[in-house]
């Protein structure tokens, strides 16, 4: 049997070892519950260390608003902002509500809700990350999106707001503990005590844990397969932003760049013309002409070739355009020791380009990061205090602490007790480059002994024309959490997935999706729009 000890750092094991004493506390107090007996009101009376119950409620079918609920003890708070229109939460199940505060630290103020089907549960659990509405990578809010999402298909839900307020990280000044709430610690006591309000409520745990996320839920969910294996038995994680201060880095690196002088940006208007010829080149290298680019990698295209003759048009890029273009397909690379901080993006991304460069100020993301978490500084600015790319990226490193970050690649403990992890990546991300899943992917081989020995628990499948999770010109709908279900449950590993591409609701396309490094190859017969005449072959 392998160790989960062994297989850990020092730090992770430390962690580990509290989140052992953790849940044998948890099952202590839960334990003595009476099974089957409890009431949604009865558990606003239950005990769990460090977690108050600040309010329940019993919600009859169809009846769920994002409001607040109704007055409870002090502390009692509903869902938040982006919690969505009315259409998502129309024709709910009957469930039981709970609110509950979790104070972990003396600094601690987590916030989170568990929602379980009054009937009908199916037995497991599934979480739901902090990845739904605008700059959701750093909301403070329940995601009741994503809570509706799991209640209809069966599931004992939970979200939490990580311990804070609002889109911002201002809360991270003077309060290491609120920042390691938000990197990992309130996502996992939310999972902790949500499984230990279940077993109340039903009389036993669930049988199986799930997260289906992406982006910035992406950082969480491969936070809790390095830190905690036994949250989750089955995780499918999208375009993971686990790379957290090397993303804002790079992110910032595209801006100044492209914002060096009026010359050096590219108007939003000449990204089709460079979409356009990067299409032109290599949408064949797969055998197929249909408007996406199978694998970029083998893909040559250079922006130069779009340079103008003489004066600049809108059919033409200038010198200083074809400059800042090589920049966004280029890697980000510390100065000083020529290490690449985070790749560049692929041909393809090229029409959502406006998202990553087209601001007149460095994303949001970024501001926030060195201002709050790195520098410490609200008053900081790109352009009084000129960016370093060794010293800073270095000093980000440094203050991360493996906090933000889940960027550790050790995954044998989560591995041997059986979980399962479905990655996928769409190749014209724009928001965080693709090839960082698979160095992620390549990472977690070289730690577990090669590609051979991770198969039976961790397969990466790249999306040709996809963007940032959805969206793009690519196949990008398939069922995500469906397939590490089946991977965990029924022991079947996806050796495909087919994806489809739907158009005011109809499908135009479907498409295999490949396990890294395998990508969807021709038959030579039958319509190229249907997954059934391609069969996935090493590139």
């Amino acid at each position: 049997m392998v160790s989960v000890g062994s297989v850990l750092g020092i730090g992770s094991r430390l962690r580990l070892n509290l989140y052992l004493i953790e849940m044998l506390a948890v099952g202590l107090v839960v334990g003595a519950q009476p099974a089957l007996s409890a009431t949604c009101e009865s558990l606003l009376s239950l005990k769990l260390p460090d977690t108050t119950i600040t309010a329940v409620q019993s919600v009859a079918a169809g009846e769920f608003a994002p409001a607040p609920v109704p007055p409870g003890p002090p502390g009692a708070r509903g869902a938040g902002a982006g919690a969505g229109g009315a259409a998502t939460y129309s024709g709910l199940p009957a469930f039981c509500r709970v609110v509950a505060r979790l104070t972990p630290s003396s600094d601690s103020d987590i916030k989170m809700e568990v929602w379980m089907p009054l009937s009908g549960w199916n037995g497991d659990f599934q979480a739901a990350a902090n990845n739904a509405g605008a700059n959701a990578a750093l909301q403070g809010v329940i995601n009741t999106q994503g809570l509706a999402t799991a209640l209809r298909a069966g599931y004992a839900t939970a979200s939490t707001d990580l311990g804070h307020d609002g889109a911002t990280a201002s809360y991270a000044i003077d309060h290491p503990e609120k920042l390691i709430d938000f990197g990992y610690r309130a996502f996992h006591e939310m999972t902790v005590k949500a499984k230990a309000i279940v077993r109340a409520y039903y009389g036993s745990a669930p049988k199986f844990s799930y997260l289906d996320t992406c982006a910035a839920g992406g950082r969480q969910a491969l936070r809790e397969a390095q830190s905690y294996p036994a949250d989750f038995d089955g995780i499918a994680v999208g375009a993971p932003g686990n790379n957290w201060t090397h993303i804002q880095v790079w992110s910032l690196r595209d801006f100044l760049a492209t914002h060096k002088d009026a010359a050096s940006l590219i108007p939003q208007s000449k990204f089709a013309l460079i979409h356009q010829a990067a299409i032109d080149l290599c949408d064949t290298l797969d055998g197929v002409k249909d408007g996406l680019i199978e694998n970029p990698m083998p893909c040559k295209f250079d922006p130069g070739v779009l340079e103008c003759k003489g004066e600049d048009e809108p059919s033409c890029l200038t010198a200083a355009q074809v400059a800042s273009a090589r920049t966004i397909y280029s890697s980000a690379i510390n100065p000083r020791t020529k290490e690449e901080i985070f790749p560049g993006l692929e041909p393809g991304s090229e029409l959502s380009w406006a998202a990553h460069t087209g601001g007149t100020q460095p994303t949001l993301y970024v501001q926030e990061t060195f201002k709050y978490m790195v520098f410490k500084d609200p008053n900081w600015d790109y352009k009084t205090r000129p960016f370093d790319f060794d010293r800073d990226t270095m000093l980000a490193d440094k203050l991360d602490h493996e906090t933000v970050n889940a960027d550790g690649a050790i995954l044998k403990a989560y591995f041997a007790r059986g979980g399962k992890l479905l990655q996928y990546h769409g190749w014209s991300d724009a928001n965080i480059a693709p090839r960082s899943s698979i160095n992620y992917y390549l990472a977690v081989a070289k730690t577990t002994g090669g590609v051979s020995k991770i198969q039976n628990s961790y397969r990466l499948f790249m999306e040709p024309g996809v963007g940032h999770c959805r969206g793009g010109e690519g196949p990008d709908s398939f069922d995500t959490l469906g397939t590490v279900v089946q991977w965990v449950e029924q022991k079947k590993a996806p050796d495909q997935i087919v994806a489809s591409r739907i158009v005011n609701g109809k499908v135009v396309r479907t498409r295999p999706l490949c396990p890294y490094p395998q990508v969807a190859t021709y038959s030579g017969t039958g319509s190229t729009d249907d997954a059934a005449n391609f069969v996935c072959k090493a590139p």
